[in-house]
């Protein structure tokens, strides 16, 4: 995992990587010029960038008046002592929440509706720390102190409250964590078949439905049997 603000090179580096993503990710995105003006969930991570500085210099009132500037003009609200990775991509980006003591690590997708929440009211960290190449599909709330390990996807609207270890598919509310059987690696393109998520309640109904079956099957056997066993009784 590797946080922005130690980031080696100019800013200007840093802005065309950020665009970059953009437009590695989004079929829609057509130039970096477009990019750059037309993206809301682009100008949230830029403001987001100058808060978190500010923060760490001792402006903390300064930096959440930025954060709340960022939060009115793109829908999207990020602490500015959270701590996000290099080439992050907000799609849509609207209701977007990423908490105070979020960690945010590199080359991960967020949809809109996103919340990366505390259950805590003590002063310690309380929010999801999430690593490298990670999709969090629409809507989905992740919520308190766990870890959502690098190369998984989590399934819209799911809400997740427990760990998740790497390469894993989280889907439902509570979610509920399957391994992927094709593991994602660092080479492989972002993860963004938001389509091809297990029916893991269909697959419960089905293995209990086959369970169910065998059982009367049984059942009627041992039926059978006694039938037999009175018939043979009844003509000795």
């Amino acid at each position: 995992m590797y946080v922005y603000e130690n980031a080696k090179g100019s800013s200007r580096a840093g802005i065309l990587e950020d665009v970059d993503a953009v437009l590695s990710r989004d079929p829609a995105a057509r130039t970096r010029i477009e990019v750059m003006l037309a993206y809301p969930g682009l100008h949230a991570l830029w403001l987001y960038r100058i808060a978190h500085r500010l923060w760490h210099r001792g402006a903390k009132l300064f930096a959440r008046l930025i954060s709340n500037l960022g939060r009115s003009l793109t829908g999207i609200e990020i602490h500015p002592a959270a701590k996000l990775g290099r080439r992050i991509f907000i799609d849509h980006g609207m209701g977007v929440v990423i908490g105070e003591t979020a960690v945010i690590g590199d080359d991960v997708t967020l949809y809109h509706g996103v919340t990366l929440g505390g259950t805590s009211l003590e002063k310690k960290k309380r929010h999801p720390t999430v690593g490298d190449r990670v999709t969090i599909g629409a809507g989905a709330k992740i919520l308190g102190d766990i870890r959502i390990g690098s190369d998984s996807r989590i399934g819209a609207n799911a809400v997740v409250v427990k760990d998740v270890p790497p390469n894993s598919v989280v889907v439902g509310i509570p979610g509920q964590v399957v391994h992927r059987h094709i593991p994602h690696t660092a080479s492989d393109e972002p993860d963004l078949h938001h389509e091809k998520i297990p029916d893991v309640l269909g697959q419960r109904v089905h293995e209990l439905t086959a369970r169910v079956m065998a059982l009367e099957e049984a059942i009627a056997n041992m039926k059978t049997a006694c039938g037999d066993k009175e018939l043979y009784e009844k003509n000795r």
